[in-house]
């Protein structure tokens, strides 16, 4: 408790980084918040022709806002500025997000679906951006660490709170988008504009200075960033899609017998943050090689599992790289960007890792159709991965003999 209260104490901003943390929650809330309801929502619309197609693409819609319109998100912040843009995005949340309780037209809801996504492509993209803002590298990688660690925790609360409200109305749940208001509240009080660092003195006053190199945004870098989001996002997304499938080819079919032997192993993307914090103090490339080499040796693992307990051991690996994707992910863009750009970086990644959460299962789908099973896709999964962890495990030892000294 001790260690606890000391390590609470070392934070900073300490108002502004708990409201990030639960404002970074939102976009994941959108998609999970509605998972627990999907028969309910198509047996009520079963007289609606495709209800059984429609209503989970209703439930996922935002996310295919959010990869179309993230770096237009991200102009507007670097153009307008981050407060007023997160609070206009976090106050129609709470609307949009709730509108459809009182909705009975499925195509509406759908409507009200994609305009909840652009807000959600606001709110994801500002909050990463902020956290780069607020703190230096040290203090930011402790903030993305609770970030890791309790988005999850966040997770099974909703899930139960959606349940109690589904129980009394069949779109009760859309009522737990009114979370979002007093988050509103939360960040009119707390959050503040950054100051963009003020420009290098000029040699001679009156003189004008043409566009230099950091003018301009770094498109190749904006490429870099988003090609290797997209394929981390690819890998992330490969369990949470398929995972059932793999268990059914293992012999378990049961939905409650699948739960109960992914319970434990599912706590260790909390283990996933914490290894995340500790690998930060080495290089991006070491960060990323090592949560490559997690997936690689997870979802190779699950691929060969011939037994429950061999699943689990892989599943175990599998969920600690996936704890450490996505906080190493976005320390990694962060750094990439200067203030006047790090809008419309943070942007990109925010588009190409919801891309990659449209685009994982049809890859997916493909590779085990083609290799005869779904575990066979898991194999392949983990040998591109672990082929990508030795080339990042290269550059970070490449990096490390440049910055020796001679």
């Amino acid at each position: 408790m001790q260690l606890v209260r000391k390590f609470y104490a070392s934070l900073t901003l300490k108002p502004q980084g708990l409201t990030m943390i639960v404002a970074g929650f939102l976009p994941v809330f959108a998609i999970i918040a509605m998972f627990p309801v999907v028969a309910a929502m198509i047996g009520h619309f079963k007289d609606v022709p495709d209800a059984a197609i429609r209503v989970p693409a209703m439930v996922t819609a935002p996310g295919y806002a959010i990869a179309v319109l993230a770096p237009f998100a991200g102009l507007f912040v670097d153009r307008f500025g981050r407060r007023p843009l997160l609070l206009a995005c976090t106050f129609f949340y709470g609307i949009v997000g709730t509108a459809p309780f009182f909705l009975e037209n499925l195509d509406v809801i759908f409507a009200s679906r994609l305009l909840l996504g652009v807000c959600e492509a606001g709110i994801l993209t500002i909050v990463n951006t902020l956290i780069a803002d607020y703190w230096e590298d040290r203090e930011r990688r402790t903030w993305l660490m609770l970030q890791g660690m309790v988005g999850p925790l966040f997770q099974s609360l909703v899930f139960l709170l959606v349940a109690a409200v589904a129980a009394w109305r069949w779109n009760g749940s859309f009522l737990v988008y009114l979370v979002a208001l007093p988050i509103f509240a939360a960040m009119y009080a707390f959050i503040y504009e950054p100051r963009q660092p003020e420009p290098a003195a000029l040699a001679t006053p009156g003189t004008v200075t043409p566009p230099t190199q950091a003018d301009r945004f770094p498109l190749g870098m904006a490429f870099l960033v988003g090609g290797l989001t997209l394929f981390s996002s690819v890998l992330y997304y490969v369990f949470i899609v398929n995972g059932s499938i793999a268990w059914a080819e293992m012999g378990v079919t049961d939905p409650m017998a699948v739960s109960k032997a992914t319970f434990i192993p599912s706590f260790f993307i909390l283990a996933g943050a914490v290894v995340f914090r500790i690998v930060s103090r080495f290089s991006n490339a070491a960060q990323i090689a090592t949560f490559l080499l997690l997936f690689g040796l997870g979802l190779a693992g699950i691929g060969l599992a011939h037994s429950v307990l061999q699943m689990q051991v892989a599943l175990v690996i599998q969920q600690t790289g996936a704890g450490m994707a996505v906080p190493a992910l976005i320390a990694w863009a962060q750094s990439k960007f200067s203030f006047r750009h790090r809008g419309r970086g943070m942007g990109v990644w925010t588009s190409c890792f919801f891309l990659g959460q449209a685009v994982s299962p049809v890859l997916v789908g493909l590779v085990a159709r083609h290799l005869g099973s779904m575990q066979g896709a898991f194999l392949a999964a983990g040998v591109v991965a672990l082929a990508a962890a030795l080339a990042g495990g290269a550059i970070a030892l490449r990096h490390k003999a440049v910055l020796a000294p001679a």
